[in-house]
């Protein structure tokens, strides 16, 4: 399960994100690469921009779900 608590700094502020206990596996970049990529000096995906529409966001829900490590998180706002 996501914790905010260990959110990545680098991820942009918003909505969704990626904690630090994600393990590089491509899957949220491969899905929704307009809001996943690999921060190469952390060696993690992060959230580069927060999605707007329905559409966007179901993409991110999408990854969040299909996420194996359970790494990305939304809060609520």
């Amino acid at each position: 399960m996501p914790n905010i608590e260990d959110r990545l700094p680098q991820n942009a502020p918003g909505r969704f994100y990626v904690d630090n206990s994600c393990t590089d596996c491509d899957l949220c970049r491969g899905h929704a690469p307009e809001f996943f990529r690999r921060d190469d000096d952390l060696g993690y995906s992060i959230v580069f921009r927060q999605p707007v529409t329905d559409a966007e966001i179901q993409l991110c829900v999408e990854a969040l779900e299909g996420c194996p490590t359970e790494s990305i998180g939304q809060s609520i706002q």
